[in-house]
């Protein structure tokens, strides 16, 4: 975990298609070679669990923890491996800007793209050993997720908590009619989670061969809407009604005065604590299956976590409650021994959370941006402050881009405390690389630079606005931004600082 080396973020949903959106395709091939070409060892993405329209397709929010979206998988490759016609995929091509993601054509054309899949290969499918194995392999979660899913499309997409009763609280018998009336159903999402899974495996093995590690990312919560609370209600607080009685989030901070009320149901820890943590070592094994390394986002609330009552309306009024993190860890290392995660380690941490940390030897989060102004010296983002276990970032998918950043977010003060560290004043145009070059000198193991940042782009290639609904995730690069001249200068830099391969 401590092998000195370097990376670039860049969402699936990102990269280039002719499909809407990013997928697993010819364009993340083509990403793959810009990070050979540039000497990276870390692509770092974000969750690539299902997203939705009506949640502002934010990849935090997903009806489930282990399924893969299917909006991400490539319709090339359903040609690639016989599942379609190259005719038949030209339906799925979306008209309008190549630099915005429009996941609702997306959403309607690929779930056409799918059925049809489907349809024309039920007898395929049928005798497939892959998928039959995949179903074996993956019933654990999968089994219900179909069975969500098809309920969902039979009642309309209405959430689980408007269902009838007897299918809202899993009634056996409704279970069962559930999947007689529905086997259909039930059959296609299975399939579509086979392809999914199947072609992001496939992407993995090509990455493995060209010594690149994926860096993916695990929400601390899930969403009230999912299979997950659906299957496991014991494990979260809810009420008679299956609603959350108190949701998660974080008090006022740097993003927001009010905080950040995130809605998800908080889980019933002592629940998990008795079951010897089965779910969250389901989980684990799950994506550890999907990616190289994790990066654990909000740390923090494995130690402690903001508990906000679910009528509130804001975060501000909500309290400290503390978790069993000591204890789960203690458990997933038994179970993985060698435990590949990164501790999301932003905003006011406590000394028992770093010690928490510091116990399990997890490497923390560095973000440059967060370094500069007073007290510069002692800031712990500034890079003479790094340690070897950290990860150093220019700024994540949660900061405006460092252009944007230096534009119109910075102030006066953060600026001039960054010339001074540099040694001259720069136009704003060189801050994305000057501070590409602050983290890539530090101590730090690993950095990880935006890909809006090698491309200078401003604040309209932000990835996400914490706490703002909609106009998030949206981003997208064309093939032509991938220059080889990009690539050249990267590689040189990672060189120079002693991180290529």
């Amino acid at each position: 975990m401590q092998r000195r080396a370097s990376g670039v973020l860049m969402h699936i949903t990102s990269l280039p298609s002719r499909f809407g959106i990013g997928d697993f395709g010819p364009g993340a091939r083509r990403f793959a070679r810009f990070l050979t070409q540039s000497s990276q060892s870390y692509w770092q993405i974000l969750p690539l669990t299902p997203t939705s329209t009506y949640i502002g397709n934010s990849p935090y929010s997903s009806d489930s923890a282990f399924a893969v979206n299917p909006l991400l998988i490539s319709p090339e490759q359903l040609v690639a491996d016989g599942w379609l016609t190259t005719e038949e995929i030209e339906a799925a091509a979306v008209a309008g800007n190549p630099a915005v993601a429009d996941y609702e054509q997306a959403q309607v054309k690929k779930d056409a793209l799918l059925r049809l899949a489907f349809g024309k290969n039920r007898e395929r499918v049928g005798l497939d050993a892959g998928f039959t194995i995949f179903c074996r392999d993956e019933a654990g979660w999968l089994d219900d997720y179909a069975l969500f899913r098809a309920a969902k499309r039979e009642h309309g997409e209405a959430g689980f908590g408007d269902w009838p009763k007897a299918l809202r609280d899993r009634d056996a018998r409704e279970l069962s009619a559930l999947s007689q009336r529905m086997a259909e159903e039930i059959e296609y999402v299975r399939f579509v989670q086979y392809l999914a899974d199947g072609q992001w495996k496939a992407l993995r093995a090509e990455l493995r061969q060209a010594d690149i590690q994926v860096i993916g990312d695990m929400p601390i919560y899930v969403t009230e809407d999912s299979a997950d609370v659906w299957a496991n209600p014991g494990l979260f607080k809810l009420g008679p009604d299956r609603r959350p009685v108190l949701v998660a989030g974080v008090p006022p901070d740097y993003f927001s005065e009010t905080g950040q009320r995130w809605g998800n149901p908080v889980y019933d820890w002592p629940a998990h604590e008795a079951s010897g943590f089965a779910w969250w070592l389901r989980r684990m094994e799950r994506t550890l299956a999907l990616y190289d390394i994790v990066r654990l986002d909000h740390f923090r609330g494995f130690e402690a976590y903001w508990e906000i009552p679910a009528s509130e309306k804001t975060a501000v009024r909500g309290e400290w409650v503390k978790a069993p993190g000591r204890a789960l860890f203690t458990a997933l290392t038994r179970r993985f021994p060698a435990l590949p995660l990164i501790a999301e380690d932003l905003g006011v941490i406590t000394a028992e959370v770093r010690e928490l940390m510091q116990d399990f030897g997890f490497p923390g989060m560095r973000v440059l941006q967060f370094a500069f102004g007073s007290s510069l010296a002692v800031n712990r983002d500034a890079p003479h402050n790094y340690s070897r276990n950290s990860v150093a970032y220019t700024g994540t998918h949660d900061n405006n881009t460092t252009l944007g950043w230096a534009r119109s977010e910075s102030g006066s003060e953060a600026l001039e405390s960054l010339y001074a560290y540099l040694g001259r004043q720069i136009p704003h145009e060189e801050v994305p690389w000057a501070l590409l070059r602050l983290v890539m000198a530090s101590a730090a193991s690993k950095v990880v630079v935006p890909m809006q940042d090698l491309l200078c782009l401003g604040e309209g290639a932000r990835m996400n606005m914490p706490s703002v609904a909609k106009g998030n995730w949206s981003w997208r690069a064309v093939d032509d931004q991938f220059e080889p001249a990009i690539a050249a200068r990267l590689r040189a830099m990672t060189g120079i600082f002693g991180r290529n391969h």
